[in-house]
């Protein structure tokens, strides 16, 4: 399994960093964040045209770039740290993957090169208002009609799901769960935007009242489809969320060798060593399972579903352990609007719960390996 990151994938972090750095400062973070939609269609497009990100772990046959989950989590680290507003989680690491993972030749070669491109949104509708995060809770009901289907049903907390164009839907039939595959205008869906916590990452409430959908894959066949995206997307996040935890720690050291107490800078002194010191080693820990989970991805390692969760849990801890401790070094402007801390905390918390908690991927993780 590789640990470590060849000369080419460390240019291509220091490219990005630079990237986002420029497009994505925290005014531009702040301004998109008050929109409507959370992002700018604009700047997305700026952002597959100079680097393609879009494509990059789609396979070239179907428009991509080829790339692995390693290349994936590189970028989504570098997004993470930056707290880039734009669809990227929802069309790339969750939509497409679903369609690479259940999609027939056909329709991989239909609906990934317009992802690839950028030029289509698409999102993953799978949780539902019961806060489930697996199959258990899918109580969308998918009726055959005339050899199409028909979609009656709820589905909550999707990203970016109010200005999807295509929306990829998990649904229970008959013959079991299937993905379907809904425009973002369809008759008979509405989608309302969700208040939530973070408002760099929107959410939607989708309802669908006997929308017309398409099948993706074999009906009946989405189970192991959905695992598999599943325990992708949490390696994907896992490397996300240590992206913002890492530029916490820096903000909360920078902070602090900048603050004068009593003559001398806060970081001089033994209790501010101490916690510095423990949150560089909860973020290095985290990097390092959230690093093995992309590695083990790319491999297709069969212990992936184990290291994928415990790389959830431990970046989710540790980000927002680091959150909580970069606003209390910050002290009373910690807390404050003005103080861009709270943007990262947001992130951190929404991050934390977004397909399963710390306790529930550890309790999943001790089943796989029968501890």
């Amino acid at each position: 399994m590789q640990f470590s990151f060849t000369a080419e994938q460390e240019e291509f972090r220091s490219n990005l960093r630079r990237f986002f750095d420029d497009k994505s400062p925290v005014s531009t973070v702040r301004r998109l964040m008050a929109t409507e939609t959370g992002w700018d269609r604009t700047a997305w497009q700026d952002l597959n045209r100079q680097l393609g990100l879009t494509a990059i772990h789609i396979p070239e046959a179907y428009g991509g770039q080829g790339f692995g989950f390693v290349e994936l989590g590189i970028v989504l680290e570098e997004m993470g740290r930056a707290l880039l507003c734009a669809p990227y989680f929802a069309s790339t690491v969750l939509a497409a993957t679903a369609i690479v993972n259940a999609g027939t030749e056909a329709q991989k070669r239909d609906l990934l090169p317009s992802i690839a491109e950028g030029t289509c949104i698409a999102t993953l509708a799978f949780a539902e208002p019961n806060g489930r995060w697996d199959t258990t809770g899918v109580e969308t009901m998918a009726t055959a009609e005339g050899g199409r289907f028909r979609l009656n049903g709820v589905k909550s907390f999707v990203l970016d799901g109010h200005s999807a164009d295509l929306v990829v839907v998990l649904a229970r039939g008959q013959a079991g769960l299937s993905f379907f595959t809904v425009p973002g205008n369809a008759p008979g869906l509405t989608r309302r935007a969700l208040k939530v916590l973070d408002p760099t990452r929107k959410q939607a409430l989708l309802t669908f009242q006997s929308v017309e959908a398409d099948l993706l894959g074999d009906e009946g066949g989405a189970d192991k489809p959905f695992a598999r995206t599943m325990i992708q997307a949490a390696a994907c996040l896992a490397n996300e969320m240590v992206g913002g935890a890492e530029r916490l720690r820096q903000s909360a050291l920078d902070y602090a060798n900048l603050r004068v107490q009593f003559g001398r800078s806060i970081a001089s002194f033994q209790s501010m060593k101490h916690k510095q010191a423990d949150m560089l080693i909860d973020v290095e820990l985290a990097k390092s399972a959230a690093y093995a989970a992309a590695s083990a991805a790319a491999e297709d390692d069969p212990d992936l579903p184990a290291i994928a969760s415990l790389a959830k849990a431990a970046a989710s801890e540790a980000y927002m352990q680091t959150a909580i401790n970069t606003i209390q070094i910050h002290g009373g402007i910690g807390f404050t609007w003005d103080n861009d801390t709270h943007l990262w905390f947001k992130r951190a918390k929404s991050s934390e719960v977004f397909l399963g908690d710390p306790a529930w991927h550890r309790e999943k993780m001790m089943q796989l390996w029968n501890v």
